[in-house]
């Protein structure tokens, strides 16, 4: 069963998988098939790769929302039903818009610009990219201007980390010691902090810097507002991503490990109460077709013009080697079966595609269509 009506019935498809599983490509694939489709579609990609951006038709991905040619999206010169856009995520510049959203005053967004913890915030902190990437996800799915969103998800250790994230950076920025270290140097009073207070602000500042302390207290100071949306956004994704219209697309490759993986995923998936999709499962082995006879391999090689001038004695070499290369692919797919077997036992609530393991990388239009096609 295919995707097709994936793509017709929902918003928003959620690409999930553990790094070199074909993610991006995944996403990309059925971003491309739903404006063939007719929809006007967005694939959002955290990968930084310009193989993706390339294959499109694009000269570069970045936090513009960028249209795909038609010519990209439907070779030929034939008419185009949908359009498709591509966007990369830009962590720092997702900071700047929240930034912009909640701090009305230009003068406090520029001092919370320029400040050193906030820059550490939006770039380097646990979760800031992931909160970045499901924030920048609302934005795009709040102004409502696409019929299908394809996100790429972050690729981390844990492909579920996103989903703690919101509240993972909510609760680092909002952290009780952080308060403290504020409150420590902004009352300098040893009224306000008592001698204990007064001596470990001194002792504080000899061993990270006033500079340092200055930058906590600016922006704790400055962070009011901007806690506040965080605060909202993180909401704001929690809810948008139980909404009847999106759904998750786990997808790994045959991979024992793999395979126990999106195992896992799955088990979170609906333990949190997220719409699932399907599945994808990429890169698999297929069973070939029944060997010939020996002697009737042999008896084809000797006849093959590139191979005259062999003795008998290479062709029957090159058709043993040819029989063992068979072999040793049927018992990789067997052992893909048997993964794929164990996927379908434990979640068969959901489509799942297999796509074949191609004898060519995909990294043009041409490739996404191919795999277009097994998943819809």
């Amino acid at each position: 069963m295919g995707f097709a009506g994936l793509i017709q019935s929902r918003r928003i498809l959620v690409c999930v998988g553990s790094g070199g599983v074909g993610k991006t490509t995944t996403a990309a694939a059925l971003a491309l098939g739903a404006a063939r489709a007719g929809k006007k579609t967005l694939v959002m990609t955290i990968d930084p790769a310009k193989r993706l951006a390339n294959s499109l038709g694009l000269d570069r991905l970045d936090q513009e929302e960028r249209r795909v040619p038609d010519d990209k999206i439907v070779p030929g010169g034939e008419r185009v039903r949908g359009s498709l856009f591509a966007m990369m995520l830009d962590q720092a510049r997702t900071f700047d818009e929240i930034v912009d959203d909640y701090l009305a005053d230009p003068a406090a967004r520029q001092r919370l610009r320029q400040n050193r913890i906030f820059h550490q915030v939006a770039t380097t902190l646990a979760g800031s990219h992931e909160y970045a990437a499901m924030a920048k996800l609302w934005a795009v799915a709040e102004r409502g201007h696409y019929d299908l969103i394809v996100l790429d998800t972050p690729p981390t250790a844990n492909a579920l980390d996103f989903l703690d994230a919101p509240d993972r950076l909510v609760r680092g920025i909002d952290s009780p010691a952080l308060q403290w270290f504020a409150k420590l140097y902004l009352h300098h009073s040893t009224k306000v902090l008592g001698l204990g207070g007064a001596f470990i602000l001194k002792r504080l500042a000899k061993f990270v810097g006033s500079r340092f302390l200055e930058d906590i207290a600016g922006f704790v100071g400055e962070n009011g507002p901007m806690l506040i949306g965080l605060r909202d956004r993180a909401q704001a994704v929690h809810d948008l991503l139980r909404q009847r219209d999106v759904g998750f697309v786990l997808i790994a490759s045959p991979e024992p490990l793999s395979i126990e993986e999106l195992l896992f995923f799955h088990h979170r998936i609906v333990t949190a109460g997220l719409p699932l999709a399907g599945f994808v499962v990429n890169r698999v082995h297929t069973a070939g077709v029944v060997p010939q006879a020996r002697a009737d391999l042999v008896a084809q090689l000797s006849a093959r013009p590139e191979l005259r001038g062999y003795s008998p004695e290479d062709i029957v070499q090159i058709a043993a080697d040819f029989d063992r290369t068979y072999r040793d692919f049927q018992a990789l797919a067997e052992i893909d079966a048997r993964q794929i077997g164990r996927l379908r036992a434990t979640a068969a609530e959901a489509p799942l595609v297999e796509v074949p393991l191609l004898d060519r990388d995909v990294h043009d239009v041409e490739g996404l269509t191919l795999i277009g096609q097994y998943l819809l």
